[in-house]
């Protein structure tokens, strides 16, 4: 579809979080009318009086055509041309059924949902297309703290979907001269990447708080990027997707940035608050702690190696404190480094 198709048509943004609220503000700047579904009546009359999300990314004002709703029915009132999906994984599958029944089913849908379905670990993309009316799905994903793009900062995102339709809209939809959109078709390596980081930037957390440096830090950044890799082809996805900006890129910007809400949930753990009183704390969804045990599960019973994985899954069960499950990492037995045949098979053995 041709920018100047969106231009005059509507978006809907379902999510009133910190990563919602700073896409619809990326959007508004490519279509004539944003809305943005909401669950608090208070927040939904605060952003459309004072142009300001009450909750999340306070700082940032937004347009006069973004407009808030809690009534979902309003949000597709007179139909809307695209969608795009900001809520928690774990809500996405109830949600969808619910607002199944108001889509007409040509909608354009993209999702911003960095995580999987407890249970039966499918995807985002999974749950959405087996629940709502529409068969053109992609998702958004990248290096996207919310925070900084929300001061404008340069950042830039991927959208991947099967269907070349649902990429030139998510083109159109979030490209300024601020927010740069690349093109992919890896569905499956781009949610997996985005869901598996965050297993990275709590260990990363930990790793911050036991004041360890940046050779840790490339050591962890490395080698969960090995088990992403590992774990992401063993699901289908492409190798040389987590090479790119969505699973690289954002594996580094999670790791790196006390923004990360899982970032801040490893370093809490390591210095020793109770995972109940961290999420209290935190007052939205860190993905990564159910994702943590969920892979863990997942790979042991297949035998995908994720040592990392299964030394953050002990930290968060309380299993293990931080600088214990370092030491068994470090203690492992030697192995060859990815970059030849011989490497290639000693590393997935090991």
């Amino acid at each position: 579809m041709k920018k100047d198709f969106w231009s005059k048509s509507t978006v809907a943004v379902i999510g009133g979080g910190s990563w919602g609220t700073v896409l619809a503000k990326i959007v508004a700047a490519n279509v004539a009318d944003v809305r943005i579904w909401v669950r608090g009546e208070d927040q939904a009359r605060a952003m459309n009086s004072t142009r300001m999300n009450p909750s999340y990314v306070k700082e940032m004002t937004l347009p006069g055509n973004v407009h808030a709703y809690t009534d979902i029915e309003r949000v597709f009132e007179n139909g809307v041309q695209g969608v795009i999906w900001a809520l928690p994984s774990k809500a996405c599958r109830e949600q969808a059924k619910r607002f199944a029944p108001l889509f007409r089913g040509d909608e354009i849908v993209l999702h911003a949902t960095k995580g999987i379905e407890e249970g039966t670990m499918k995807r985002v993309s999974t749950m959405l297309a087996e629940e709502l009316p529409v068969s053109r799905i992609g998702v958004i994903s990248g290096p996207n703290l919310a925070g900084e793009i929300a001061k404008d900062e340069p950042a830039a995102t991927v959208v991947a979907s099967e269907f070349g339709e649902a990429v030139d809209a998510g083109v159109a939809w979030l490209t300024t001269p601020r927010f740069r959109v690349y093109a992919a078709d890896d569905v499956i390596g781009i949610e997996w990447a985005g869901t598996l980081k965050n297993i990275y930037a709590i260990a990363s957390g930990a790793l911050e708080a036991l004041q360890f440096g940046w050779n840790t830090r490339s050591l962890l950044i490395t080698r969960g990027l090995a088990e992403m890799v590992r774990f992401g082809t063993a699901m289908g996805a492409s190798e040389a997707t987590f090479l790119g900006l969505a699973g690289v890129g954002d594996l580094f910007a999670t790791c790196s940035s006390p923004q990360s809400r899982n970032y801040r949930v490893g370093k809490m753990l390591a210095e020793g608050v109770t995972l109940d009183v961290i999420l209290k704390q935190l007052g939205a969804v860190a993905e990564g702690v159910r994702t943590t045990q969920i892979i863990s599960t997942f790979s042991q019973e297949r035998g995908i190696v994720m040592p990392i994985t299964q030394g953050v899954s002990e930290l968060i069960r309380g299993d293990r404190p931080a600088r214990d499950v370092l030491r068994a990492l470090m203690q492992r037995p030697p192995a060859a480094d990815i970059g030849s045949e011989v490497a290639e098979f000693d590393f997935r053995k090991k």
